[in-house]
């Protein structure tokens, strides 16, 4: 193990004849946000359970925040804050009276308990509706008091599992806003997502899970440079065009995929006008429009997959 947020050694997790975490390893640095990216299934979610001691893994060793799990888990709690994918709310109490109960369960001193709510009140932009009750909140106003509630005792590191699913984009531009917020002030940050778009914006580091395992690892950047390139040609026509396309790209052996009405052919600088084989593909490249590459398309070319 090292000195790491989060530390994972061949952490399997099965539930009978599933397994929904298949030797994962994973190194969480302190003081980033740290992106697991996948679809639904991949194993992000039981990643999460596995690190709050709520599913205790089959082999493997886990480590949080220099704690052993299970073992430590009671400590290794007490340090982190989580934010669940669903939400589990007291729709009876207000937004105080909640982040006042949790205090208390985090062991907040009762004497810097009317602070520490007052903090995660404004962090979460909830000090107007700090008296409302949680029935009378919006969708979204929701989401940020779970955040808040996850950061009333100050945790070194946050966990949010699928922050932002089923919000509206308004809402999750908030979200956004909030988790960057968390990141510059040096709080470690692992986010599970299925947005692609969350990932690029929000992570330092990626990492993509497909059936439990990660598959590739690194900056936003620097998984599009590898797996997709700089550029993409994507071509528009008919389905039977499309088909030929489609049979000319395996034929050459370039990278490509669908991509809506079009096939997007990956890695487009490195066909554009250069030779290969001492044969110019120059004539044989069909005409489209050419666009900057994306983390979607660095995750299907190690997939196969689409994010629905």
């Amino acid at each position: 193990m090292t000195d790491s947020a989060i530390s994972l050694r061949g952490a399997v997790k099965r539930f009978g004849d599933i397994t929904a975490v298949d030797g994962l390893d994973l190194e969480v640095p302190t003081g980033i946000c740290f992106g697991l990216l996948g679809p639904n299934g991949a194993g992000k979610s039981t990643t999460m359970r596995l690190l709050t001691a709520q599913a205790l893994a089959d082999a493997g060793e886990i480590e949080v925040l220099g704690h052993s799990l299970p073992g430590e888990s009671k400590q290794a709690r007490m340090a982190m804050g989580v934010v669940p994918q669903l939400d589990n709310l007291d729709v009876e109490l207000t937004c105080r009276q909640i982040l006042t109960v949790f205090a208390r369960l985090y062991r907040v001193p009762s004497a810097g308990r009317p602070a520490a709510v007052q903090r995660a009140l404004e962090i979460a932009n909830l000090v107007p509706r700090a008296d409302t009750i949680v029935r009378e909140l919006s969708g979204g106003m929701r989401r940020r008091l779970l955040v808040a509630r996850g950061l009333i005792h100050n945790p070194r590191l946050v966990l949010l599992d699928e922050p932002t699913v089923g919000l509206d984009p308004q809402v999750r531009q908030e979200l956004w806003s909030l988790i960057d917020t968390l990141r510059s002030s040096g709080v470690t940050v692992l986010m599970s997502t299925h947005y692609i778009e969350e990932a690029e914006r929000l992570a330092d580091i990626v990492a993509v899970m497909s059936f439990g395992r990660v598959i590739a690892q690194g900056s936003p950047a620097e998984l599009v440079l590898a797996h997709a390139g700089r550029e993409v040609l994507e071509v528009y026509g008919p389905p039977p065009e499309l088909a030929r396309i489609d049979e000319l790209a395996t034929e050459r052996g370039w990278s490509h995929r669908r991509s809506g009405p079009a096939v997007a052919i990956l890695h487009a600088e490195s066909l554009n006008g250069e030779a290969r084989n001492g044969e110019s593909l120059t004539d044989e490249l069909p005409s489209g429009v050419t666009r900057p590459a994306n983390l979607e398309d660095a995750f299907v070319a190690l997939t196969g997959e689409l994010i629905e």
